[in-house]
């Protein structure tokens, strides 16, 4: 009795612990690594006020990405190509690029001295220094043009955070009052392009190391399309 009493006591301690093990082991087996992947993002937008022909605003609030501007010497124009990064956008570097459609007309109306500096204002060197400028030759009109680098001196991050409007590019823009109105006729086809770019910042060591590889990816793109 007593063994066969052991034997059943032994029996019950025995599957006791399978019994313990076995949740042991299937808890383990529940238990797991899951790998979360989020993609990260870098989203721009660029406008500026909407204006009359004259350069008015047209309400402070009212935001377009085209002018038209009815010119005349000695007048100014509001316009001012402000960029906003969107929120939960990865650290960026960001920059403006202004074309300048007719360049060559500009110079021969306003001297081969001519800087859009000179017409412009409300431009801050320091927030949006201008790194470069590219004479990108002849259209097919015939029209000289060129572009002009803006990088915005700091790396932008909104991850977490709401939008960010950066500071203008410039406010506005004056014609020079001793243009003739013939001169003034030569400068009817200029165009002003405004482009804004924004690439992440990592992995990238450098600013000029970011904007080399944007530039890569878009001949690439350009190629593919």
């Amino acid at each position: 009795m007593k063994k066969k009493l052991i034997l059943t006591m032994l029996s019950i301690v025995l599957l006791l612990t399978m019994g313990v093990m076995s949740t042991l082991a299937f808890l383990t087996d529940r238990d797991k690594v899951v790998n979360v992947f989020t993609v990260g993002d870098v989203q721009i937008t660029l406008d500026e006020a909407k204006v009359t022909p004259d350069g008015k605003p047209v309400d402070p609030e009212e935001r377009v990405q085209e002018n038209e501007y009815h010119l005349l010497p000695g007048l100014s124009y509001t316009k001012d190509p402000t960029l906003t990064v969107l929120k939960n956008s990865e650290k960026s570097y960001i920059r403006i690029m202004v074309t300048i459609v007719g360049i060559d007309k500009l110079q021969a109306a306003l001297g081969q001295d001519f800087l859009p500096e000179t017409v412009v204002t409300g431009w801050d060197n320091t927030l949006w220094p201008c790194v470069g400028i590219v004479d990108n030759g002849l259209d097919a009109d015939e029209n000289r043009s060129y572009t002009y680098e803006f990088r915005y001196a700091q790396i932008v991050d909104t991850m977490d955070h709401n939008d960010l409007e950066l500071k203008p590019l410039f406010t506005s823009f004056t014609v020079p009052g001793k243009l003739t109105g013939e001169q003034m006729q030569t400068l009817k086809n200029v165009q002003i392009i405004v482009e804004g770019h924004a690439i992440q910042a990592n992995p990238f060591t450098s600013a000029d190391e970011a904007w080399a590889a944007f530039t890569e990816q878009y001949k690439s793109q350009q190629g593919n399309g």
